[in-house]
């Protein structure tokens, strides 16, 4: 099956509208704060108790930044006060201390992500001592076969700090970049030279990480399509194993750091559609593959090998190479993915100092799914990540007639099919060149929660 997307720029504009990134479903907005610590206690036992309990992944949200890219939609604090790093970091061998505790110790920890904000916030002393806290509360998997990453900001770590992650564990890196063009950087405040990343990608690879990814951002202000491909040809230069292009979405009503963007820098939206053409033209003529949701990855990567043969997994960390996991979230805002219900902690840093001073879990809310629910996220990760519905497949899963069930599903898809998206089968749905970029659309007609006033909560889909 071809799955190198098709670039219609008709249909692109069609079916660019709000949507899901789907890392969850039911997604996000369906969280609600009925669901408690105790709820999310019950589900951890009862994952403990499953027939063949799955191995744990464990996500660490890290805050902090010494500066502000305007254009940065996540939850961060911005401080030159190391010494907050040093009393969150207290706060989070806590919460380790007590969700370790509702986890069986046979369990291993094969997935390990820090995201911010920027985790090499910490220092190398501190992100040692994060990781010892790890070893000490979990069963870890040591035998570099897991997934453990982070994601480092260039402008923050040295070639030596690179080698130092290596021997803490780390095995894949992902490096901020957006755009090495000098006038979009000084726009978004982030000023990052291409010699920065060079080197530190060059460290990565000289400390045998498994894995190095490079994110960049379309869309940002005085970008061109001029501009934007001679940031293609370094990055096709330096030929990172993964490549993440990001769209990006202008909310200065929403995002309050990004009222610093003057709006008369910000490209037209026809512009933005020039360079998602460009970006996919140049990396797949480069030899990359497109694994789907804004992400590529050289022909021997782990991620094109898990797509071409069926075991490509999606959760909140992105696209994965290993076994579904029960996720643990830990930190501000995190997220959580234990058996069949998701949890979300508090958002403040003042609520969870709070929480845990009192020895009470920081979730703030969640959600249990239905077997409704669980047959929808089976239904869409399927799509997200195999480009396919097969309908025998999920029948026998969930005891269900797949045509009969989701017949007012199949029965959005109409215009799909005649746009030539996707295409229906008598046994499968399968996802077309020219719907790669579509299937967040194809996802949605599948979502039983979207209506009304809730699409507007979601970023465009292309």
């Amino acid at each position: 099956m071809d799955q190198t997307p098709s670039f219609n720029r008709a249909l692109v504009e069609k079916y660019d509208r709000p949507g899901p990134r789907y890392t969850s479903y039911p997604t996000a907005p369906q969280f609600h704060q009925a669901f408690a610590a105790d709820d999310y206690r019950n589900a951890a036992r009862a994952s403990n108790e499953a027939p063949t309990p799955k191995p744990l992944s464990v996500y660490i949200h890290i805050p902090f930044c010494k500066s502000l890219c305007y254009y940065c939609a996540c939850n961060k604090i911005i401080t030159h006060k190391t010494e907050r790093a040093v009393e969150y970091l207290e706060y989070l061998k806590r919460e380790i201390a007590m969700q370790a505790a509702l986890f069986d110790r046979s369990r291993k920890l094969t997935q390990l992500h820090l995201g911010g904000g920027t985790p090499t916030y910490f220092t190398s002393e501190q992100l040692a001592d994060l990781m010892a806290t790890l070893h000490q509360a979990f069963n870890m998997d040591d035998s570099d076969d897991h997934e453990f990453s982070l994601e480092v900001d260039p402008r923050t770590v040295t070639p030596e700090q690179i080698h130092t992650l290596r021997k803490l564990g780390f095995n894949r890196l992902s490096f901020g970049v957006q755009d090495f063009d000098a006038n979009v950087q000084a726009a978004v405040n982030r000023i990052q030279t291409e010699e920065q990343t060079r080197e530190l990608v060059q460290a990565a690879r000289d400390a045998r990480f498994k894995s190095v990814s490079v994110d960049l951002i379309y869309g940002l202000p005085l970008q061109t399509v001029e501009s934007f491909n001679t940031t293609l040809n370094k990055i096709i230069d330096i030929r990172p194993d993964r490549i993440a292009a990001y769209s990006y979405a202008h909310l200065p009503d929403l995002v309050r750091a990004q009222k610093l963007i003057r709006p008369e820098d910000m490209p037209p939206p026809e512009r933005k559609l020039e360079l998602l053409e460009l970006t996919i033209q140049r990396l797949t003529a480069a030899g990359y593959v497109y694994i789907g949701m804004d992400h590529f990855s050289l022909p021997d990567d782990e991620l094109t090998l898990a797509r071409a043969n069926g075991t490509l997994q999606r959760n909140f960390q992105g696209y994965s190479t290993h076994a579904d996991c029960d996720l643990i979230g830990l930190g501000i805002s995190s997220i959580g993915k234990v058996g069949d219900s998701y949890s979300q902690n508090v958002k403040e840093l003042s609520q969870y100092y709070a929480r845990l001073n009192e020895g009470i879990l920081p979730v703030q809310r969640g959600y249990q799914l239905s077997a409704d629910d669980r047959l929808r996220r089976d239904v869409i990760i399927s799509l997200m990540c195999h480009g396919r519905i097969d309908y025998p497949a999920i029948e026998r899963k969930h005891g269900i007639n797949f045509r009969e069930y989701f017949a007012d599903s199949l029965a959005q898809l109409a215009e799909h099919v005649a746009d030539g998206l996707v295409e229906l089968r008598d046994d499968a749905l399968i996802l077309l060149p020219q719907g790669q970029l579509m299937m967040r659309n194809v996802a949605m007609a599948f979502d039983a929660y979207l209506g009304g006033e809730q699409r507007g909560r979601f970023s465009r889909t292309v």
